[in-house]
């Protein structure tokens, strides 16, 4: 079972994410795609690292920043060879490590960043466990002024519209109340 939870900030959707970890498996690996670039963003890692902690669930936090799909490649394993079930997976954010993945490319930011999407959306596909996916929904507020806003804004459309469509569930979470939308979907 694969699912993606989006939303606005503050919306909730990391917090339905861990509940839904915990609601479907015993424990689960946590792949946080964060860096802490300044002191504020240092302490909301710190709180949400003991947040997990003090749940009383089996978390395993795994810090990546760029190499997601090659970290879930390899959390995914060769399953024929592996005498255990691929682990239950939660990724928070995929907004975060596309930031990531546009600033480091450079001038070349667009197309780095569509053949990472791309990658991504490979290894979702293939991984072979319950994977629980986190994403900002950037596209509802004002159009961004400046041309690498609005390139980030249109690369998280689309990388958000990819990965939705290879999840069997995407909740929407506004006001911490998730709905999830393609039992909604209208189908032509």
């Amino acid at each position: 079972m694969k699912a993606l939870v989006t939303g606005g900030a503050r919306s909730g959707k990391s917090g339905f994410a861990e509940r839904l970890c915990m609601s479907r498996a015993p424990g689960a690996c946590y792949i946080a795609t964060a860096q802490a670039y300044d002191m504020e963003m240092k302490e909301r890692i710190a709180l949400h690292r003991v947040k997990r902690e003090s749940a009383g669930y089996d978390w395993q936090t795994l810090e990546e920043a760029k190499a997601l799909p090659e970290l879930l490649r390899r959390l995914g394993g060769d399953q024929a060879s592996q005498p255990s079930p691929a682990p239950m997976v939660l990724v928070d954010c995929l907004t975060l490590w596309l930031s990531n993945v546009l600033l480091a490319a450079g001038e070349d930011g667009e197309a780095a960043s569509r053949a990472a999407i791309n990658e991504l959306a490979a290894a979702v596909e293939q991984y072979p466990g319950q994977l629980v996916i986190v994403t900002n929904e950037v596209g509802d507020g004002i159009v961004p002024e400046y041309p690498l806003g609005r390139l980030y804004r249109d690369l998280s459309g689309v990388m958000n519209q990819r990965i939705a469509r290879l999840c069997d569930e995407v909740f929407l979470v506004t006001a911490g109340i998730p709905v999830e939308l393609k039992q909604l979907e209208y189908k032509l």
